[in-house]
């Protein structure tokens, strides 16, 4: 069976970065060679594995690794943090203000 995962770097400079691979710790060992000078981790390392979620189908890994891509770097920390009441506040806020948003301009 072929596994996927969904990934969250902490960079040096503690900004986050979000992927998918089939081999994790080959991954991250690439993330901290800097095989790519153009890459958004080359001048961030090391980096260090945060989060990781194991999937077997790939179609549902890329579709999670694209939704928390978007997330805020503090809901993408709960989720790492397994803080299940900070990601479900997170979510609410940005739900609850998009509403009020919506009401202001209409």
């Amino acid at each position: 069976m072929k596994l996927y995962y969904v990934y969250i770097l902490e960079c040096s400079d503690k900004l986050l970065y979000t992927g998918i691979t089939n081999d994790i710790s080959r991954r991250l060992e690439e993330h901290n060679a800097g095989l790519n000078k153009n890459s958004f981790t080359y001048k961030r390392r090391p980096v260090e594995v945060i989060f990781h979620q194991e999937f077997t189908n790939v179609i549902q890994a890329i579709w999670f690794e694209k939704k928390i891509k978007k997330w805020s770097a503090q809901k993408k920390r709960a989720l790492a943090n397994e803080d299940e009441i900070l990601l479900k506040l997170l979510a609410e806020c940005r739900n609850e203000s998009h509403s009020k948003n919506r009401n202001i301009n209409n």
